[in-house]
């Protein structure tokens, strides 16, 4: 067997080790990343990146449809027509371009790539194939996997996530499962496409882990665009037909083409004999400190490994700061918020503290809305659903949250975060000038109003 020494090893190339494998290398760390699949993992494989990409491809065919029916814009244009097999081309050319690019990165800075599955020894030996590595520090960055029904086992008309972002062609009828940001967004996607697209869910409405009046506007818009909603309704099988039982009980039969399985993630800690490590668990996720460190020394998990929030953001921010501490640096992870956005349509960003959250820390809050109906910018982008919610306390209004629904929101998340990072009041914000006409705007006047003082309402 081949042996290998390095200071550093990481198992997992996706978001979270390869930004920990980079500045590693920066940092001039001998490093090894061991990858089983492609660099990028799940975010640029079959995850964030090329569903961005798929909405994009659906919301410009919708767009031109609905120029060739009614538009108010003045633009007619011929019934288009779709070429999938273009569309996933075009993707996958998005993704090969990024994937291309992590793999340059790594290599500029000395990092040491071995494809292979990685079979864990102890915390400081790891094989892969015929190759032991020894290493003084391990990072675990081994992501997360979709949660599987058993009643409905994926092959054939029964798909996921990986296979809804790699269609051959467009199926007439879907049936999502599962009422949350992925199986929305995928949902919404291919219904404008051309998909009838309905989607079951157990609970009681949309978006479950968003606060209701956040999630309106979605549910409006999934209406207005013919998608049909089976809330409330539980999956018993498939055998041609989707079998579900309505809230009285009842069994309906859905008819459908396709059936997408969206019903969340769990971290990954199968296969890759973790259990050797004996790593204190914090439920399906492995537990870790401050600093991102497991219950053994020198090993850490970063990432959805370590359980919510699972996002590729917080995965390099996490990879970022690992590969500092190793270097010798002091460092903590304790970000003051973590944006979580939904690519809906209209998108959804959540920063910090909802309101409810806020009541339930025993904070005395301001809530202030400003809605996109009374922005310019949103009117000439054809979009006036949606608001700016801003939370902040009452005594020294301390922003301690921002909420957002509407077209384009995705793209204030970083002025949300900062805000709170850097401790912003109301003041600072509706002191701030915001440029006229732009979204942002809305945030501004969010903060004015929470002073009792909006502008344009």
């Amino acid at each position: 067997m081949q042996s290998l020494n390095t200071t550093l090893l990481i198992i997992g190339g996706g978001p979270g080790g390869y930004v920990t494998a980079i500045r590693a290398g920066q940092l001039g760390i001998p490093t090894i990343l061991v990858e089983g699949q492609s660099l990028g993992g799940t975010c640029l494989n079959i995850g964030c990146i090329p569903s961005k990409a798929l909405i994009h491809v659906a919301e410009q065919f919708h767009q031109t449809q609905h120029h060739s029916e009614h538009s108010a814009l003045g633009i007619s244009v011929s019934a288009p027509t779709l070429d999938i097999t273009k569309s996933v081309e075009w993707k996958d050319g998005i993704v090969d371009r990024l994937t291309t690019g992590v793999a340059a990165l790594l290599k500029k800075n000395k990092v040491q790539v071995i494809n292979g599955w990685a079979k864990v020894i102890d915390g400081k030996t790891v094989d892969v194939g015929d190759t032991r590595i020894q290493c003084e520090h391990l990072v675990l960055a081994t992501g997360s996997t979709s949660v599987n029904l058993p009643i409905l086992p994926i092959g054939g008309p029964i798909i996921s996530s990986t296979e809804a972002l790699a269609p051959t062609s467009v199926p007439k009828r879907l049936v999502v499962v599962g009422g949350g940001y992925i199986g929305l967004e995928l949902g919404i996607a291919y219904r404008k496409l051309g998909a009838d697209v309905s989607v079951v869910e157990a609970q009681d409405r949309i978006l479950p882990a968003y606060d209701a009046e956040l999630t309106q506007p979605v549910h409006d818009a999934l209406k207005q665009l013919g998608v049909k909603l089976y809330l409330k309704h539980s999956v018993l099988g498939f055998d041609g037909t989707l079998q579900v039982r309505d809230p009285d009980g009842e069994t309906l039969n859905l008819e459908t083409d396709q059936v997408l399985v969206a019903v969340g993630r769990k971290p990954n800690t199968q296969g890759w004999n973790l259990e050797a490590l004996n790593l204190d668990m914090n439920g399906s996720a492995i537990k870790i400190d401050s600093r991102c460190q497991t219950s053994m020394r020198n090993v850490y998990a970063i990432g959805d490994l370590s359980g919510e929030p699972m996002l590729a953001h917080r995965a390099m921010a996490q990879g970022e700061m690992v590969a500092e501490l190793i270097s010798g640096k002091t460092r903590e992870f304790n970000p003051t918020a973590i944006a979580a956005v939904c690519f809906t349509d209209p998108e959804l960003v959540v920063v910090g503290k909802t309101p409810d959250e806020a009541k339930a820390a025993g904070l005395d809050c301001i809530v202030s809305s400003f809605p996109f109906a009374a922005n310019g910018r949103a009117m000439t982008l054809e979009s006036k659903s949606g608001f700016v919610r801003v939370v902040a306390r009452r005594d020294n209004h301390l922003i301690v949250g921002w909420q957002a629904v509407g077209v384009g929101v995705s793209e204030l998340s970083t002025a949300f975060a900062q805000s709170l990072e850097m401790g912003a009041r109301l003041e600072d914000i509706g002191g701030t000038i915001h440029a006229h006409p732009t979204l942002g705007e809305a945030v501004q006047e969010a903060a004015l109003r929470a002073l009792g003082h909006a502008l344009h309402m």
